[in-house]
């Protein structure tokens, strides 16, 4: 099953340490319905990183993370599980298409660049992570600088009085009281950007053109700008989270995270499985395969940040196989992935499962999409049975796409109300399965039309 669901947290969940495989597949039955063996799998192989962090160093060096080749259909929860087990282990996650790739030599990106993205990626994490550690001494501190701005310092034989104003003031800018008003606030220049137009990749030169220009142009200089205090106030908060924040410390920590905890997502990995045929002008797919291998064995990759030693990262693969089969890979990758698990195809009962049970469901989603325009929607158990079905028929008997059926059939259910409703009077409806075979039963029964509608 598959559904999208950016900026979803468990962070309210239990701590990862305290998690077993069995707590972990658990965790990942709050999002992601059915496909026992697939959990099973994932979810040992991130104990696995716990037990091996517990290792003696000499001995956990020589552990490497058991790589996993997901197979199945498209649409039944490969992205969603690997997507999800990355939130709950608050690891670098990165999903990648292995078909975007092209081999050594050919114009495209190069696999290497996975691991470069990783890494911003890591970066990222970790200066979320010490923005929440120091955002309240941030916020002090702008509030400080804004309070001078409002309130100059007073000469010292009035420096009581000058307080009692002060706190007056803060008092008023906490409130709010203050946000329209304006004040004159010193502004950093930009410094000047520049595009680049080169087939070199400048991460593999080692050059980072941040650190260049203020060499090249000196520091940048500043300017007074009026602006409300509301906006004064984030401006600053922003300069003072700059100040205590060490992107040294940060780039380091996001390095040594990336090669102990990082996963990477393959999909799509069936697509460049195959061997030479001789025929056509394809960009070498078992060249890309090659290329692959390495970093998936352990590798040293030089980014702009530092270098990177791939060893200890986990891949998961992924790929529907229809065409092809894993004995395609070449036999060096296909030793790299150890365990293979088969995903299962979705039935009528998983649809309506997936429909009602995960954290923020589909119909979940439509009922509070709706509930913003005032219209209280009720979706009644016999008419997502009935969409589940008119799902498993529309898969059977054109492409089946799993899961993501379901999201176009109940667009077409709920296209008549989500146009409607904000000029409805009656703010109550009901969808039971009579109206559910009153919107779709001709469509489904029209192969031409589902082909193209759903």
């Amino acid at each position: 099953m598959v559904i999208y669901l950016p900026g979803q947290s468990v962070d309210e969940g239990p701590i990862l340490d305290e998690l077993t495989p069995r707590e972990i597949v658990r965790e990942l039955d709050k999002y992601v319905i059915g496909q026992p063996d697939a959990k099973r799998a994932v979810a040992i192989a991130l104990r696995n990183r716990l037990r091996r962090q517990k290792l003696p160093p000499e001995m956990a060096e020589d552990v490497m993370p058991k790589n996993i080749l997901m197979i199945g259909p498209t649409g039944v929860g490969k992205t969603e599980i690997a997507r999800r087990l990355a939130k709950l282990a608050n690891s670098p996650f990165m999903k990648v298409e292995a078909s975007k790739f092209t081999e050594v030599g050919y114009v495209g990106r190069d696999v290497e660049s996975m691991i470069r993205d990783l890494v911003d990626i890591a970066i990222d994490m970790i200066r979320e992570e010490k923005l929440d550690e120091i955002g309240d001494r941030a916020e002090a501190a702008a509030e400080s600088r804004l309070l001078d701005l409002l309130v100059p310092p007073a000469p010292e034989n009035a420096e009581g009085d000058n307080a009692k104003t002060r706190e007056k003031i803060r008092e008023r800018l906490r409130d709010g009281k203050l946000d329209e008003r304006m004040v004159e606030v010193d502004v950093k220049d930009r410094a000047p950007t520049f595009e680049i137009a080169s087939n070199v990749n400048l991460d593999e030169m080692g050059i980072n053109i941040k650190d260049m220009l203020p060499a090249m142009f000196g520091s940048r200089g500043s300017k007074k700008r009026n602006m409300r205090v509301a906006d004064a106030m984030d401006y600053l908060v922003q300069e003072e989270e700059q100040k205590l924040i060490d992107m040294d410390q940060v780039t380091r920590i996001a390095l040594e995270r990336v090669e102990s905890s990082g996963i990477i997502f393959l999909d799509e990995i069936d697509k460049i499985a195959g061997r030479e045929g001789g025929h056509g002008p394809d960009v070498s797919r078992e060249g890309v395969q090659r290329d692959i291998l390495p970093i998936v064995e352990g590798t040293t990759v030089n980014t702009r940040h530092g270098f990177v030693r791939t060893d200890h990262i986990l891949f998961i693969a992924a790929g529907a196989f229809h065409v092809s089969k894993p004995s395609d890979l070449i036999p060096e990758l296909q030793g790299r992935f150890p365990i293979r698990v088969e995903l299962k195809s979705l039935s009528v009962e998983d649809f309506v499962r997936i429909l009602k049970e995960p954290k923020n469901a589909l119909a979940k989603q439509y009922v509070a999409l709706m509930d913003t325009e005032g219209l209280k929607l009720t979706l009644t158990d016999d008419a997502l049975e009935e969409v589940a079905k008119f799902a498993a028929q529309v898969n059977e008997s054109s492409e089946n796409i799993g899961a993501r059926r379901l999201h176009t059939i109940m667009e077409k259910l709920l296209e008549e109300i989500s146009f409607e409703g904000p000029d409805m009077r009656k703010k109550t409806i009901k969808v039971d399965a009579a109206y559910v075979r009153k919107q779709l039963a001709d469509i489904v029964k029209d192969q031409d039309l589902s082909r193209y509608i759903l």
